[in-house]
């Protein structure tokens, strides 16, 4: 046995390459959510009610937490927050019923109406489309008579005429009656029973039913569940609350706009509206066009019908794009399409009842996409959130040759923000990932020399368009941790700033937009373009600078700028060295560590900290060093 045990141990394992465990895990995802979609469709005559009852609970807890707040217990305060809400629905369902029963019984007294309206709508005029009407039915009675003509002739000939032939069903007595009429409710209540059980059960044992979720989900997750429930309860329960409460006011103001415009029946026409705006942008102009249709058949004249319509377009305006948006804040966290797609989806999986639930249940999804990794893809799918960050989709326009999206996007960008922000958090990391792509030999020649073309292109632009405006937004990091000892960079504002490329055409951008942002600031800097080294050192002579800044932008322009640095250090040891390595990962405190303390007098890895330091004409040192400069990174 020990033998057989020291065998198996030195025998060699076999090791599953990591592109084999990512590919079966998506296709056990796949296949799990293929089972999911087959257990929802096959499972729907449980699963419905107890989406119903999910929410209705849902809405009932506000009223239940009240009852239980004034020292009801828990079974009184669900049995009376139940039977209040039944009652409320039985009494406009009564309502409901009588104002439609009426409508039918008045029918025949509308019958005259609506043939005076046909016949003007039908009445032949001078326009084209009248004449071309007239045409086919003049041609179309031509065609019936000569074929009336003919059956004729066969007649006289000898033929038979046919017999017509009616099926008249046999009398119904009471029983069958009573069953044709409470048939197509049988259904209907059975349903409603099944969710007022199951309501009931969930809001008495909601903490148990909440534990056992928790304890299902294990002990390792206990983090991600409770984070998830809370987020479902609190989300989806506020939602349907305010949709609920949205849509009665909905129906309130449709019902009494239409009773001031003296439709008959406002009740039914209020709660028809509030009802159907549940449904995703179909539900409330349908429920309009009921009202229209009976104002077209009572009244004589179109008014009536176009104050409806007045009406309709005035509330859904003002409800769509003032209350739900106060209400609801910026988004209710699912997209456009994704709840036009959900309610397709759900209507073929549950029927009607699936297009009231579609936008509850897709925030469900949102949620398990957003805690489960397996599902992110529900997220990022039908979730409202940015998918591409503003710099990545920036980089992602230009790599498609369109310069006028990325435009829009910083200029969608620059409504919220300063240009300093823009250049630090848009442009500089664009670039860098145009960066890592051409090093990695993923971008070609053509849209290297465009995305750098457009980016300088840019920031000329908006330098332009923004010399007189202040500089916001560098100043929030302030100069702590950007230096390494003590330094002297007293009174810049009348000294020289130079800034120069470390690398290639990327930093000169860089440095350029560190000149736009000094010159915005009041101080004497300026910029050299990209030139072999000795080149640059010549006119460095010529212009004698008081500080030198260097702009060197990842992945491979730190020992560059290292070097750089050093020779500086020598031909130039009056002036100060600031060196810039923009987007370096961990912050100021790896960059430092990255090229060493004596390779620069300052050292920033943004244009803010750069800028702020140059602006105020110091740097502070602080003999705490590593302390410091963490917590300017951490700042950052």
């Amino acid at each position: 046995m020990l033998s057989r045990i020291l065998a198996d141990m030195d025998s060699p394992r076999t090791v599953i390459p990591a592109g084999e465990v990512t590919a079966a895990s998506r296709l056990l995802t796949l296949v799990g959510i293929v089972v999911v979609i087959a257990g929802l469709y096959f499972g729907r005559q449980v699963l419905i009610p107890l989406a119903l009852a999910v929410v209705l609970a849902f809405l009932l807890t506000p009223l239940v937490a009240l009852l239980e707040k004034g020292h009801f217990g828990r079974v009184p305060s669900v049995l009376a927050a139940l039977l209040l809400s039944f009652a409320l629905l039985t009494a406009v369902g009564w309502g409901v019923a009588n104002q439609l029963m009426e409508i039918l019984s008045d029918l025949p007294d509308y019958k005259a109406n609506i043939h005076n309206k046909i016949e003007a709508i039908r009445a032949p005029g001078s326009g084209g489309f009248s004449k071309a009407r007239a045409t086919v039915n003049d041609l179309s009675k031509e065609l019936t008579s000569a074929s009336e003509t003919e059956g004729n002739k066969k007649l006289q000939n000898g033929g038979k005429q046919p017999i017509s032939v009616q099926v008249a069903a046999p009398p119904h007595n009471a029983a069958e009656y009573l069953r044709d009429v409470v048939g197509p409710l049988t259904g209907i209540l059975e349903t409603a029973g099944i969710v007022v059980i199951f309501a009931l059960f969930i809001l008495l044992k909601r903490e148990d039913l909440r534990n056992r979720v928790l304890r299902l989900a294990g002990s390792g997750q206990l983090n991600v569940m409770t984070q998830a429930l809370d987020e479902a309860s609190q989300r989806l329960g506020r939602y349907l609350l305010l949709q609920f409460l949205v849509n009665a006011g909905y129906g309130l103001l449709f019902a009494l706009g239409v009773y001031a415009i003296g439709i008959p029946h406002a009740l039914l026409w209020g709660v028809l509206g509030g009802f159907l705006r549940f449904v995703p942008y179909v539900g409330t102009p349908t429920a309009a066009l009921f009202p229209m249709a009976l104002a077209l058949a009572v009244f004589p004249g179109w008014s009536q019908v176009g104050l409806t319509f007045l009406l309709f377009l005035f509330l859904e305006l003002t409800i769509a794009n003032l209350i739900e948006p106060w209400l609801y804040g910026a988004h209710t966290g699912v997209s456009s399409l994704a709840i036009l797609v959900a309610a397709v989806f759900w209507v073929m999986l549950w029927g009607p009842v699936g297009l009231i639930l579609s936008t509850p249940l897709t925030v469900c999804l949102i949620l398990m996409g957003r805690y489960v990794p397996q599902l992110d893809f529900l997220e990022i799918l039908l979730g409202d959130e940015p998918v591409l960050s503003p710099q990545a989709h920036f980089y992602q326009r230009l790599l498609a040759l369109d310069d006028d999206e990325a435009r829009d996007i910083a200029a969608r960008y620059l409504k919220e923000n300063s240009i300093g922000n823009l250049y630090d958090s848009v442009l500089i990391p664009a670039l860098g990932l145009a960066e890592k792509d051409r090093h990695m030999n993923l971008l070609d020649e053509t849209r290297t020399r465009f995305i750098h073309q457009s980016t300088r292109e840019l920031i000329e632009e908006l330098y332009e368009s923004s010399q007189d405006a202040p500089i916001p937004g560098t100043d929030a990091l302030g100069t702590a941790g950007l230096s390494t000892f003590a330094v002297d960079v007293c009174a810049l504002s009348g000294r020289k700033i130079i800034c120069i490329p470390a690398r290639d055409e990327a930093d000169e951008i860089v440095a350029t937009m560190v000149m736009q942002l000094l010159r915005r600031a009041g101080r004497n800097a300026d910029a050299l373009p990209m030139a072999p080294i000795s080149a640059m050192f010549e006119q460095l002579e010529q212009l004698h600078p008081d500080v030198i800044c260097v702009s060197a932008l990842p992945p491979f322009a730190a020992g560059r700028a290292k070097a750089l640095c050093k020779q500086l250090r020598q031909r130039h040891p009056k002036a100060k060295i600031v060196l810039g390595l923009w987007e370096f990962p961990g912050g100021v405190t790896k960059a430092q560590e990255r090229v060493g303390l004596a390779c620069a007098d300052i050292i920033g890895t943004s244009l803010a900290q750069i800028v702020s330091l140059l602006e105020e004409g110091n740097a502070i040192a602080s003999p705490e060093g590593p302390d410091v400069k963490q917590a300017a990174s951490e700042t950052r």
